[in-house]
């Protein structure tokens, strides 16, 4: 640079489309494609000519902005874009508003490790959009410990699930009204975690479905499950289905097979299933819901009235029983 010039800082913005698959989905990957088309055209005419878009590939897209002064600055930065992607896009024959979530790193001084700096960012967009999307989000540092504790469960529960060691289910009854009579029970996963503690199962269920352990990890718990309930003389026992599970095209098979592996009768298990399957609405659930109740298991909705539940939801999936 020149004398007296204070060389800035470099800004990694790591950006990517909310929902994107919804518009590959709906409108076909033409317009998927037009529109990750366009979405790079109206980056590039927002940033300044030294600035650079690079497309990481599907809708994410990786700005690096030089000499940047402070963080304050790349925010603003950031701001104009989302701002300049609210605006809508002409695809084909729709016209389609999108959002996009973006995460802030800043290098520590001019040079720069790239690779750190996307890491960060990617932490950083990974929050912003948990937060509720479009929005930005710097990276921070606490950040990096949770993204290092969540790492260290994901591989300590991929050891536990390929041994079958430190996860256990526990059963909760179930009383009818006169607080005597048991009509069932419901089976709670637990994980005594040793370097943990005993880690709430939303924390863990939510990293297995993020890293892509949710299948394995429901199949082990409706073998235990239902292994645990042909011992007993429970009428019913629910287990708890992820979303995820539910959107597997093999999961009402399997649930087949583990009742017959076991020994199950199908009417003695419940799965209980939250709102948010309902309302995603996608075809492969709604399949394996009608098998599955075919077969005679119950299906029960769990968290009932937290979300939207309209009648006309539990009319077309034929729900048996809320909580």
């Amino acid at each position: 640079g020149q004398a007296g010039h204070d060389i800035g800082k470099v800004a990694l913005l790591y950006l990517d489309l909310d929902r994107f698959k919804h518009i590959n989905d709906t409108l076909g990957h033409p317009a998927g494609d037009e529109l990750v088309r366009q979405t790079a055209a109206r980056l590039q005419h927002t940033i300044r000519e030294v600035d650079t878009v690079a497309r990481l590939g599907g809708d994410e897209f990786a700005l690096i902005l030089i000499d940047i002064r402070d963080i304050r600055a790349a925010e603003d930065i950031a701001e104009r874009l989302l701002q300049k992607l609210q605006e809508p896009f002409k695809l084909i024959d729709d016209q389609v508003f999108v959002s996009a979530s973006i995460g802030i790193a800043l290098s520590a001084e001019a040079e720069t490790d790239a690779d750190d700096l996307l890491r960060k960012a990617d932490i950083a967009l990974y929050e912003a959009k948990k937060n509720g999307r479009g929005r930005h989000q710097v990276f921070a540092g606490d950040m990096d410990d949770l993204l290092l504790r969540k790492r260290k469960v994901e591989t300590e529960l991929r050891k536990a699930l390929d041994g079958g060691t430190g996860i256990g289910l526990a059963y909760q009854p179930v009383f009818a009204a006169n607080g005597k009579t048991i009509l069932g029970a419901e089976a709670l996963i637990r994980w005594g975690h040793e370097v943990h503690g005993a880690l709430p199962a939303a924390q863990f269920i939510a990293i297995a479905e993020e890293r892509g352990m949710i299948g394995q990890l429901g199949a082990w718990v409706l073998q235990e499950a239902c292994r645990f309930a042909v011992r007993t003389e429970l009428p019913w026992l629910a287990v708890n289905v992820s979303p995820l599970q539910l959107r597997d095209a093999g999961f009402a098979e399997q649930v087949a097979s583990i009742l017959a592996d076991t020994g199950l009768a199908p009417q003695r298990l419940q799965l209980e299933i939250t709102e948010s399957v309902l309302l995603e609405n996608s075809d492969a659930s709604r399949a394996a819901l009608a098998a599955l109740r075919q077969s005679g298991i119950g299906i029960v909705l769990d968290d009932f009235g937290t979300g939207y539940s309209s009648l006309s939801y539990l009319r077309r999936h034929a729900i048996d029983k809320l909580k």
